[in-house]
């Protein structure tokens, strides 16, 4: 396995959830692709931690179906599997579909105001093909209201399923993304007129637009 080079290592009173972000994110972003093996010794070394925690973070990315653990053998990164992702993406769609519905109407201008920056940030990186920036965006867009709903049971199930999701929403934003900047801008504004159902209704809408017929095993 190929470890990145460059300034990776972390503070070593790093908790086991920074170790988890840090090994979800490097496969969200392709640094670690599918079918890769991932080693606990390597992995350790790398961000300067123990194995413990990297191990712990390995069992919470299999829990989340981004790594694939053969018991006594390997662990390695899952494929980007179709049916696995149009489950993720459909419990992740009623998640934000419920967030909608209960914060429509009671957020801050504010609030709705990030959202729309978000917007803004999102469609520059989608038209100059900055994939990393677009999945930032879109994630700060749809942030507001999952932080405004204040439901942590909706939060975790989020944390869970999100990644999968979001590595297949790469693939997504690296081809084209255009047709979300209006989807965003309609469930902004159906926010602000506090229409909580038209909000959810395209809140779900937004995420069944990410297509998931056929496994990419890049």
């Amino acid at each position: 396995m190929p470890i990145p080079r460059g300034e990776s290592s972390v503070d070593r009173s790093l908790l086991r959830d920074d170790v988890y972000r840090r090994l979800r994110d490097a496969i969200v972003d392709g640094t670690f692709l599918p079918g890769e093996q991932l080693k606990d010794g390597e992995l350790a070394e790398w961000l300067g931690v123990s194995r413990t925690p990297v191990r712990e973070a390995l069992l919470r990315l299999a829990a989340g179906g981004l790594v694939v653990t053969t018991p006594g053998k390997s662990t390695r990164v899952s494929l980007v599997d179709a049916q696995s992702v149009r489950d993720a993406r459909d419990v992740i769609a009623a998640m934000h579909e419920l967030a909608v519905r209960q914060t429509a109407g009671r957020l801050s201008d504010d609030e709705l105001d990030r959202m729309r920056a978000a917007n803004r940030r999102f469609a520059e990186a989608v038209t100059s093909g900055d994939v990393a920036a677009a999945l930032d965006a879109d994630e700060a867009i749809h942030r507001v209201p999952v932080d405004a709903s204040g439901n942590r049971a909706l939060m975790m199930v989020l944390d869970q399923f999100d990644p999968l999701v979001r590595r297949a929403e790469r693939l997504r934003f690296s081809t084209d993304g255009h047709a979300s900047v209006e989807l965003h801008d309609r469930l902004i504004e159906m926010m602000a007129a506090r229409d909580a159902e038209g909000a959810a209704s395209v809140a779900f809408d937004i995420w069944h637009t990410l297509p998931a017929e056929e496994d990419d095993t890049r």
